[in-house]
């Protein structure tokens, strides 16, 4: 295996996630409140902040890309590779052809 866990079912993140935001007001610092979540729940507590900031983001309580406008940003910047892979191509195959067509004009 390559070190990495598997990513944790959407209903672990979404239950640890809402009771940071509901129990925040309990603790001293929104820290406190995911130390304290993340260890009942056996969770990394920087994972848990990572998820807390993910959801806030979304939520447009804090700034930064949306998880819908990050997976947008991969998307187009696999098409992109795509298209400069094959617009690669292209200009190859337009040189060998082009190439090929002065070879059999100078016969």
């Amino acid at each position: 295996m390559s070190g990495q866990r598997r990513p944790y079912p959407a209903e672990v993140r979404e239950r640890a996630v809402r009771m940071v935001l509901e129990h925040q007001h309990e603790y001293p610092s929104m820290w406190k409140a995911i130390e304290s979540i993340a260890e009942k729940l056996s969770l990394n507590h920087e994972t848990l902040r990572l998820w807390v900031r993910r959801a806030q983001t979304d939520a447009g309580e804090r700034p930064g890309l949306t998880s819908d406008e990050r997976a947008r940003i991969r998307e187009l910047e696999r098409e992109v590779k795509e298209l400069r892979r094959a617009n690669e191509i292209l200009k190859a195959a337009s040189a060998f052809f082009g190439a090929e067509l002065d070879r059999q004009s100078k016969k």
